[in-house]
This record gives structure tokens, C-alpha cells and sequence, in this order.
């Protein structure tokens, strides 16, 4: 595969995302989906992210986070599509 074909997403999610299993399940996602990167709750009650991997699972990824799982009622997702740094290994709920 090709670095034209990887890239990397940081990304913001606001609203009811934390206490409702989002870095937990975002985790989860992004293994299914061959990705490497990690998650964490931020202070002021957003998840921040970062997703590495083929730029169409990224976007996959990105997508997913727009709904978030079951419980997360998700009110913006903001996210900055860059190239691929290639120092991430696995996931980690941080």
C-alpha cells in the first residue's frame, strides 16, 4: 500500500460522549477496522481521538464517530485529516 493511500484523522467529538462506553467502543471500531491511534476524554467533556491507517477506513472511522455508540448522543465531530506520521502501533483507550 502506497502512504498516497493512509492517512491520519484528529479528531473532536462533543456532546454526551463520556460516561456512555465512547472510548471503549471507539476502540473496539477501530481494531475492527485494522486501524492504530488512541482515545481519552478530554476536561471539558469532549473526546479527542487520533485514527492512522487506509484513508477509507479512517473515513469509516470518522463516520462511526458521528454516532458514536449506543448511549453517546453526539453534537459535533471535528475533524482534521492529515498525513500519516507512521509512529503509531495498536490502539490505547489513553
Amino acid at each position: 500500500m502506497e502512504s498516497g493511500d493512509r492517512e491520519r484523522a484528529h479528531v473532536y467529538v462533543s456532546g454526551g460522549v463520556q460516561g456512555v462506553f465512547f472510548r471503549d467502543s471507539a476502540r473496539e471500531r477501530a481494531e475492527q477496522l485494522g486501524l492504530a491511534g488512541w482515545v481519552r476524554n478530554l476536561p471539558d467533556g469532549r473526546v479527542e481521538a487520533v485514527f492512522e491507517g487506509p484513508r477509507e477506513k479512517v473515513r469509516e472511522m470518522v463516520r462511526w464517530c458521528e454516532e458514536g455508540p449506543p448511549h453517546a448522543t453526539v453534537k459535533d465531530v471535528d475533524a482534521e485529516f492529515e498525513a500519516p506520521a507512521g509512529d503509531l502501533t495498536g490502539f490505547e483507550v489513553r
